[in-house]
């Protein structure tokens, strides 16, 4: 049985939606879970941080962390970091997409070839 895939993001961005459509054109099965609807748990978000590092996961160029107070933004530690992303779910960069024990962060679709490829068949 192929390891389940699951693209984590917000439905209405840009990227999600390359990302999802990507996916569907190669007939890949995946289940999507939008963290802005459905939120994201604490722990999620700290095994990610585990896996690929909190500064990969945090958004900085989105318009969520550019508005956030000077103070807010400076000397920012992982903890403060996943304590952001976990009350506002749009500071994390999207998608993630998880393969198994495999974690993406961003849509780049060599990767997600790559990725894909490395899923043991059935």
């Amino acid at each position: 049985m192929p390891a389940p895939i699951t693209i984590h993001g917000i439905k209405n961005c840009d990227t999600m939606k390359k990302a999802r459509a990507w996916l569907e054109s190669r007939g890949v099965a995946h289940d999507f879970h939008d963290y802005k609807a459905k939120g994201i748990e604490a722990a999620t978000l700290k095994a990610w941080a585990k896996i690929v590092g909190w500064e990969k996961l945090l958004n900085r160029s989105g318009t969520t962390f550019r508005k956030l107070p000077d103070a807010q933004k400076e000397g920012l530690t992982e903890t403060q970091a996943l304590a952001l992303m976990q009350d506002q779910p749009s500071m994390i960069r999207r998608p993630v997409l998880m393969l198994g024990d495999q974690l993406l962060v961003g849509f780049n679709s060599s990767e997600y070839e790559s990725a894909i490829a490395s899923l043991p068949r059935d």
